[in-house]
């Protein structure tokens, strides 16, 4: 198993990738997801090292420097479990590495939406940030995280690489468009950052932006 090595700070550039504020919008419909099914050593394994990332800036793993994104750190984290995201897809302008990894999903695991989530299980994202600029909300497969857990009230809490750093994220499917509880707990992060030239349909939240889950395990 290859070792996580941390390394000075490295360049960042935006792949798609980033945190934001809400707007209002219509509201997204609920999916009745998530309970945590329980994953086995290698699931967990995958999440333990996702977790112990958090905070971090720039990563490499043996030899091999990894892009510092959303997509760079979810094929890092695996990399050291000895399973490469990115094989069988070659890189170019139009594959992003969020659609390399689903592809490698897409033949050599699942795509889901619940409603049993398990440690170590990838979700991804749609309209995360305006990749095309064309000011609408026709992005797909823009972001990724790696399933760490699932709360007894169904939020999903998942690890990825946004503008600041590595972070811990919550989501909540059954409450999409509500950030809060009443009590001031987190439901959904916001995922998309906001602008001046967005409309009233543009979605932030987690929940709002969710695409599905992928699993390597049949």
């Amino acid at each position: 198993m290859t070792a996580i090595v941390w390394i000075a700070l490295m360049s960042v550039v935006h792949t798609g990738c980033s945190g934001g504020r809400s707007a209002e919008r219509n509201p997204t419909p609920s999916i009745p997801c998530c309970t945590l099914k329980s994953g086995n050593s290698l699931q967990t394994a995958i999440a333990n090292t996702a977790a112990r990332l958090v905070g971090a800036r720039t990563i490499r793993t043996g030899h091999r420097f990894i892009a510092y994104d959303c997509a760079g750190v979810t094929h890092a984290v695996f990399l050291a479990h000895g399973i490469d995201l990115y094989d069988g897809t070659a890189a170019s302008e139009e594959t992003t590495g969020v659609r390399r990894i689903h592809a490698y999903v897409h033949r050599h695991g699942r795509l889901h939406r619940g409603p049993e989530v398990s440690p170590g299980d990838l979700v991804f994202f749609d309209n995360t940030w305006d990749a095309n600029g064309d000011g609408t909300q026709n992005d797909p497969l823009t972001h990724i995280g790696v399933v760490e857990g699932v709360e007894p009230d169904g939020t999903v809490s998942f690890i990825s690489r946004t503008a600041r750093a590595i972070e811990r994220y919550r989501m909540n499917l059954r409450w999409p468009n509500n950030s809060m509880t009443s009590e001031g707990r987190t439901l959904n992060d916001f995922l998309r950052r906001k602008k001046s030239g967005d409309d009233a349909e543009t979605a932030y939240l987690t929940g709002q932006l969710f695409l599905e889950f992928g699993s390597l395990q049949k």
